[in-house]
């Protein structure tokens, strides 16, 4: 199949539909990553998978992978964890040490890490603009002192937030993260998290399949919609 390349500062991508059917969901190819690129690739459902020989490639998945935040599930065995361990969960406190450890996380069949300092660069640039969001899970050590030991990040655009990566450096800490930033999220006007990809840890929390294209009007409709409330930097929640 020819793979669209996509020409600098021309941040339009084809139609999904072709790359859904016949190239395994790979949209196009573009030597740039920078903050107009991402926002239009999200805004229409695609996101960059990985790069190789300084190109970025697109893709796109269906069905798609989302949770509404309304219809989360935590299991008996997290939430006893939520109400017992002693743990703080932040919004916006580490950024960087967040997609840091996303990009050292060893996972299985994987050689390397896709979140490649290019990737960190770019994200970091939507961090500064308000649209990149980090959520971290501390966990006090012997001495009482916080260390980070879970976390994730991803995109928000209007009332979707699009996940990208997590990580564990102790038990439950991804799960606590998580389980912790949805309703702060929903509270703040978030009605739909793009999860991308069908993965048993998500779909414990209670993520579901839909048409790619219900999911593009789901887009639409929600990502020129604004926040009732903006999303800080501050403590989502704590045991301590």
């Amino acid at each position: 199949m020819n793979i669209p390349f996509l020409p600098p500062q021309d941040y339009r991508f084809p139609t999904p539909d072709y790359a859904l059917e016949q190239g395994g969901g790979l949209v196009g190819v573009s030597r740039d990553l920078d903050e107009g690129r991402l926002l239009s690739a999200y805004r229409s459902g695609i996101f960059p998978w990985f790069s190789e020989n300084g190109l970025f490639y697109w893709f796109a998945t269906a069905p798609r992978t989302v949770l509404f935040p309304e219809r989360i599930y935590i299991g008996k065995s997290l939430a006893k964890t939520l109400r017992n361990k002693p743990y703080v969960v932040s919004v916006n406190q580490d950024f960087a040490a967040v997609i840091g450890c996303c990009a050292a996380v060893l996972r299985p069949a994987q050689s390397g890490t896709w979140i490649t300092p290019e990737f960190q660069m770019a994200y970091a640039r939507l961090h500064e603009l308000g649209h990149a969001h980090s959520f971290e899970c501390w966990y006090p050590d012997n001495a009482g002192s916080l260390k980070l030991a879970g976390g994730f990040y991803g995109v928000q655009i209007g009332r979707v937030f699009y996940g990208e990566s997590m990580f564990a450096l102790a038990p439950d800490a991804s799960k606590t993260a998580f389980a912790s930033a949805v309703p702060y999220l929903a509270e703040r006007g978030i009605a739909l998290i793009d999860c991308q990809q069908d993965t048993a840890h998500l779909a414990r929390f209670g993520s579901e399949q839909i048409d790619f294209h219900d999911f593009q009007t789901a887009l639409q409709a929600l990502n020129d919609m604004p926040l009732t409330q903006p999303i800080g930097c501050e403590v989502v929640r704590t045991t301590l």
